[in-house]
């Protein structure tokens, strides 16, 4: 991935004018998610895939370019699957898309200053999705630009033959002033370690808290 940002759409809004009792209108059936986005060679927003494989045609295209051709973006997006009227292309409108931090954990020489910043903050929850560790994370921020990346600390060798990717989350607060809780959405892409790592073998991550120091997360790969 070449570059991260943030589109912002805004979700559909319907103003009734006059009394209306709320059963009046029914919300269209959106999902909100971790899910890639694909660009298409002129960098536009072409299609969703979700973590099961499945892609989904995005049908509302205009303001959705100026992204790098031909490229797999993370993102947290709100999306209304649409029926398809025969049994080809599936279909979805796209309401908001933001683009996340999605990168492949490297080892600690290569991060800023070679330091393993590991800055504390809360966790509002994390697990595993297809081939991506997800997390949504609540650092305490004021104005700030908050560095996040993922430390690889290598692969051990387990008794029974299976073997353990242990990672850090790397958070350097960067001198911010604690003032409220910044959401912050990140993405680990296990399928960096194709080739590393097999079916059955486990991974922890490793994150710094506020309330308990550092906790860990394991999952099967």
């Amino acid at each position: 991935m070449k570059k991260f940002g943030v589109i912002l759409y805004s979700l559909l809004c319907i103003l009734l004018l006059g009394a209306c009792k709320e059963d009046e209108y029914v919300y269209p059936n959106v999902i909100t998610t971790f899910i890639d986005v694909a660009t298409d060679e002129n960098g536009t927003l072409q299609k969703l895939i979700t973590d099961k494989g499945e892609s989904l045609e995005i049908l509302n295209r205009e303001g959705l370019d100026g992204l790098t051709p031909d490229s797999i973006y993370r993102s947290v997006s709100i999306y209304e699957p649409k029926e398809s009227a025969d049994e080809g292309q599936a279909t979805a409108l796209l309401y908001s898309c933001q683009l996340i931090i999605a990168v492949k954990p490297v080892t600690v020489d290569k991060l800023p200053e070679a330091t393993a910043k590991t800055d504390p903050l809360d966790i509002q929850s994390v697990w595993k999705s297809g081939n991506h560790i997800n997390l949504i994370l609540l650092p305490m921020a004021k104005e700030k630009s908050h560095i996040f990346h993922f430390i690889d600390e290598g692969i051990s060798d387990n008794g029974d033959g299976s073997r353990t990717l242990h990672l850090t989350l790397y958070h350097n607060q960067n001198g911010d002033y604690e003032a409220f809780t910044r959401k912050s959405y990140l993405s680990i892409p296990l399928w960096a370690y194709e080739g590393q790592l097999t079916q059955g073998d486990k991974v922890v991550l490793r994150i710094n808290t506020y309330e308990k120091g550092f906790v860990s997360y394991e999952f099967t790969y």
